[in-house]
């Protein structure tokens, strides 16, 4: 029986670790692809192993927006099969004492990055099960020591690439860190007193739209108290100063009004938005994203 046991251990045991790592890695940064940093990190990454299939999440990150790079991998993560390995690099403080990590979500993805706010969003949306400190003695690629301005090559391309293939197991990146992880504050979306409140989280940038993380269930909990109202009335902040107030009707498409007005809507990820049609919000009304931008909507009188 014991032995039965010990098997079917060893079994469960083999089956999670082979969708432990899946061979995946995508890179997201703000390099830019003006030059060769993407490309010298996927080259590491193929000569720890050519078999590895490398990605790109976007390398269009503003320069330093941590911000930034924790919403682009909240947006993208779940998407990806368990097993994928991110490498996430917006870096101001390389080669400071911020420390180098790779944390295992409690969805089984993997990512590798300095521990500087980029992963406020996926603590909250994933959860994480495990953070390891990146031991460099090991885990970095060789003859590199010298250099203190490009981790992202040396250190979490070569992790990320090693991890990714196998040829080294999670446990082996380093010792668990039990520290919280580095948090960027921000608005969480609410309802409070009936107004919905929240932050702007990102911009869709192509078309100017504003993105909020004020998500599907709590617009249904707002909505539920409109009384058959149809305007809302946006007031958005920055740093704590009104910067825009204007009313507008919820639609569930931007035909819904008139080209050059405004709407709000649920966007692609069923957070609440707003946008004008066919239009720049963003720049006609000078709004921006990031932790320091909120919202409060009300339902108009």
């Amino acid at each position: 029986m014991k032995k039965i046991s010990y098997l079917l251990l060893l079994t469960l045991s083999l089956c999670l670790n082979s969708i432990a790592q899946n061979g995946i890695v995508v890179f997201q940064t703000d390099f830019g692809t003006k030059d060769g940093a993407v490309s010298a990190m996927k080259g590491v990454a193929s000569s720890v192993d050519p078999s590895l299939k490398l990605y790109d999440l976007t390398h269009d990150i503003p320069a330093y927006n941590i911000w930034e790079a924790a919403y682009r991998l909240d947006q993208t993560v779940t998407y990806w099969p368990a097993g994928t390995v991110f490498v996430s690099v917006v870096d101001p403080g390389v080669g400071t004492n911020r420390k180098s990590v790779v944390v295992k979500t409690k969805t089984g993805h993997f990512i590798v990055t300095p521990d500087n706010g980029t992963l406020t969003l996926i603590a909250q949306s994933l959860g994480i099960d495990s953070v390891r400190e990146i031991d460099e003695v090991v885990n970095r690629r060789k003859n590199s020591g010298a250099s203190y301005t490009f981790h992202g090559r040396d250190v979490y391309a070569y992790t990320a690439a090693r991890l990714a293939a196998r040829t080294i197991s999670y446990q082996q990146v380093g010792k668990i860190s039990n520290d919280p992880i580095t948090s960027l504050s921000y608005q969480k979306a609410g309802l409070q007193n009936g107004k919905l409140k929240g932050n702007i989280s990102i911009l869709d940038i192509q078309y100017g739209n504003i993105w909020t993380n004020i998500d599907q269930e709590n617009w249904k909990k707002f909505n539920a108290i409109a009384h058959s109202k149809n305007e809302i009335t946006v007031q958005i902040f920055h740093l704590q100063k009104l910067v825009y107030t204007g009313v507008m009707p919820f639609e569930n498409t931007f035909g819904g009004v008139g080209v050059g007005k405004p709407l709000a809507y649920l966007n692609s990820l069923m957070d609440l938005s707003f946008a004008l049609n066919q239009g720049s919000f963003a720049n006609k009304y000078h709004i921006q994203a990031g932790n320091d931008w909120n919202v409060i909507a009300s339902w108009s009188k």
